[in-house]
């Protein structure tokens, strides 16, 4: 098997890396030729700056995935490979797109015979060595005979990847995953904001939420990666706490507004990131950095600019 890849960033880079090391050929696309140079040493990945070249490239019939950021760049990407791709070729859309963008696109390339699946792709900076969560739409055919890449891409061959049903599924699913990801976020920046608030207590945060890591019922990744940032309180002084709204958030309120699902953890988490444009506080920018250490996203700069960008903090054992 042999894979066309458009999109080396900070998830698309390490997905090739990790295809290329299960032994599956990449034959990547990038516009900056320091992706070429970033990859010109790894075996299995080949770099190409132009989309023909790439598609020429691969056997058929080809397999192409889109790592690239949802909306305008998906759009253009897809609507590219339709004029170029061939009936019985496969796109495999990675991104964070609307799952009724994705099930349109299915359409207008289903239209021409070519083969559609969308993969809600979760794991951050760290897939690479972790693995990816995978969850995916499309037709069943099409989802077995991509199979191969999933497992590779995923923990382990046997889990961590999911057929959810058909064209938007996967995407749906990925909605709904932030959108738990934005309540569970939330809620651990408010009970650290409530622990900081307490200084007659002088309570150890940062041994606090190690602790928590360990036996009790709140454990989790997020919690892993918050009792890393915690490790040095310092940090949270040396960042804004303006924290980002990524879009799926957003599209999971409105979903469960049109079902009429109860969601308000969900919405009040969405809430809370609007009110952080115009705020300054712990909760805020502990979320910031969590969501640094698991995403790579940009972190706000802090109200004195000098102080600079901080490096994802590495989480614990």
């Amino acid at each position: 098997m042999q894979i066309g890849l458009i999109g080396l960033g900070r998830m698309g880079g390490n997905m090739a890396r990790r295809l290329a090391r299960h032994e599956i050929p990449v034959a990547g696309f990038s516009l900056d030729r320091a992706d070429a140079a970033a990859f010109a040493a790894e075996p299995r990945i080949e770099v190409h700056d132009q989309l023909d070249d790439l598609i020429a490239s691969l056997p058929t019939p080809r397999i192409i995935w889109l790592m690239v950021p949802a909306g305008a760049a998906t759009e253009a990407n897809i609507t590219a490979l339709a004029g170029k791709l061939a009936k019985g070729d496969l796109v495999i859309d990675g991104g964070n797109a609307f799952y009724r963008d994705s099930q349109r696109r299915a359409a207008l390339l289903g239209g021409r015979g070519i083969g559609f699946l969308d993969a809600g792709v979760s794991g951050g900076v760290w897939g690479l060595e972790e693995g990816y969560g995978l969850m995916v739409g499309g037709a069943r055919a099409d989802f077995e005979r991509a199979l191969p890449l999933f497992r590779a891409l995923a923990p382990a061959p046997d889990r961590g990847w999911v057929y959810c049903g058909p064209a938007g599924a996967g995407h749906y699913a990925k909605m709904v995953h932030n959108g738990i990801e934005y309540g569970l976020m939330q809620a651990y920046a408010e009970g650290f904001a409530l622990l900081a608030a307490r200084k007659d207590l002088e309570l150890p945060i940062g041994p606090i939420a190690e602790a928590w890591r360990h036996g009790t019922v709140i454990r989790s990744w997020l919690l892993d990666l918050t009792a890393g940032v915690l490790r040095d309180p310092a940090m949270l002084d040396r960042v804004g706490a303006r924290i980002a709204d990524s879009g799926e958030g957003r599209w999971t309120a409105r979903e469960a507004i049109d079902l009429g699902i109860p969601a308000p953890v969900i919405s009040a988490a969405l809430m809370a990131r609007f009110a952080s444009q115009g705020a300054d506080d712990f909760g805020a920018r502990l979320l910031a950095l969590v969501r640094n250490a698991f995403g790579g996203h940009p972190l706000p700069p802090a109200d004195d600019a000098a102080r600079g960008a901080l490096k994802a903090p590495q989480p614990g054992p």
